[in-house]
């Protein structure tokens, strides 16, 4: 990861506009940013927020926040589960010689913490997660019939981070990554790599996400890689005939390939226009040499795998920062951290209204009661404008066990069975539709 800060197109550092003349946004533009800036909402709707005596760049999540984050961890972990990932669990501490091997020692050591003396020996609080996989997959034997084997963890990891770049969740010092690595054979690779491409868009379609562009980042001059020409020429190749397979449209840039490999990275942008990579898709022939992996072919012989290196949200902190921007607060229904606003019209149907609660719980809905001690319905269904769906509750709909349901788009529907409309509800947010109710159902 590049220690530069996410920009604006100009020369200004992040959060400096000062007018049309000097970065080219104009005040509708500069007025959006600022409304949709996930520092100002994410604090706002109470979805984070930071404490010096814990530090910079080490934000905290609010109960809301952490229903959103759940939620995404959730919707990647099922989909790798389809996909034939096998989830594991692996330390946030190593020793440094574990990363002096993988490389990152020598070539990433200004991103990482010091290490710890403990005795006679040294950890670190790791950088990334594959060296940890790798000996993950070093640790048992492996036939070839095994291949591709799929690895997933959804794994802390830290980055010292310049005080400088940190801002929000976007640059961080303790990172949740949804990070992948598929161990598989030569002839494997370009079919593993294109179906992580393939992931990564129904991720998006599913997150209401549109990707800015697809880079593919090469090495550039004066970095700090491994020095191996014929790896980066053949993992380059490979990277680039799965672009090219996919049809996507995409764009090389020297100087931003990680140490040991070239990558596919998912560019998205802001209100502003400022990019930053959301997913990766990369090739490594590098750590399966340094670790002498290996698996045992068709003819008895010791082979060397190739491992491709996989995230489809990349940092939960960073896909979180990007949805709240992208929506302004305003989440998909299965992202939504209160999915089901609940309004009695008076004191008399607050009893309908938790029991109406309780059973949206049951079926694993988010839902809470906003009662008549929070003010007029008016006021209560304006409070909850970010709610996907407001279920309002009269005299008439509580004797008859109805909802009158209100969407977030503004569309009002006329009072259903409240098991109609959550059985309606649930299926939305299991098929993680972008869509707030099926039109043949109004």
């Amino acid at each position: 990861m590049s220690r530069r800060a996410d920009r604006c197109p100009s020369p200004k550092p992040r959060g400096e506009c000062p007018g049309a003349s000097s970065c080219g946004h104009s005040p509708d533009v500069r007025e959006e940013t600022a409304m949709h800036d996930h520092r100002k909402l994410g604090r706002e709707l109470d979805l984070f927020d930071t404490d010096p005596l814990i530090g910079a760049g080490l934000p905290y999540w609010l109960p809301d926040g952490a229903a959103v984050r759940h939620a995404l961890e959730e919707y990647v972990r099922a989909a790798e589960r389809r996909a034939g990932y096998r989830h594991v669990y692996s330390p946030v501490l190593g020793k440094r010689e574990l990363y002096e091997i993988s490389g990152h020692w020598s070539h990433y050591s200004d991103d990482m913490f010091p290490p710890m003396s403990l005795g006679a020996e040294q950890v670190v609080l790791r950088p990334s997660l594959c060296p940890h996989h790798a000996l993950i997959y070093r640790s048992r034997s492996h036939s070839h019939r095994e291949l591709p084997l799929r690895m997933a963890e959804l794994g802390g990891m830290y980055r010292s981070e310049l005080s400088g770049v940190l801002g929000g969740l976007t640059r961080v010092r303790a990172i949740q990554l949804n990070d992948a690595h598929i161990f598989c054979t030569p002839d494997q690779v370009a079919d593993e790599a294109w179906a992580a491409l393939e992931m990564i868009r129904r991720a998006y379609e599913a997150l209401g996400v549109a990707p800015a562009r697809y880079r593919l980042s090469l090495p550039g001059p004066g970095g700090k890689y491994v020095v191996a020409p014929e790896m980066w020429r053949r993992s380059t190749a490979l990277l680039t005939d799965v672009l090219d397979r996919s049809g996507l449209p995409y764009e090389a840039v020297e100087g931003e390939a990680a140490f040991y490999g070239p990558k596919i990275d998912v560019q998205v942008a802001d209100a502003a226009g400022r990019e930053s990579t959301l997913s990766t898709v990369q090739v490594d022939f590098h750590q399966p040499e340094q670790f002498d992996l290996h698996y045992i072919g068709a003819d008895g012989a010791r082979h060397r795998p190739v491992m491709v290196h996989r995230s489809v949200i990349g940092s939960v902190e960073r896909a979180v920062a990007h949805l709240i921007e992208q929506h302004g607060g305003a989440f998909p229904a299965w992202l939504a951290p209160v999915q089901v606003e609940i309004l009695p019209v008076s004191e008399a149907e607050l009893p309908n209204a938790e029991a109406l609660a309780r059973r949206c719980v049951d079926l694993g809905l988010r839902a809470e009661v906003a009662g008549p001690e929070r003010g007029s319905l008016g006021a209560r269904v304006r409070q909850a404008r970010l709610v996907p769906y407001q279920a309002v509750v009269g005299a008439k709909e509580a004797a008859d066990d109805h909802v009158a349901l209100r969407l977030r788009d503004g569309r009002r529907l006329a009072p259903r069975p409240a098991d109609d409309v959550l059985a309606r509800v649930r299926a939305l947010v299991d098929a993680h539709s972008a869509d707030l109710w099926d039109a043949a159902a109004s």
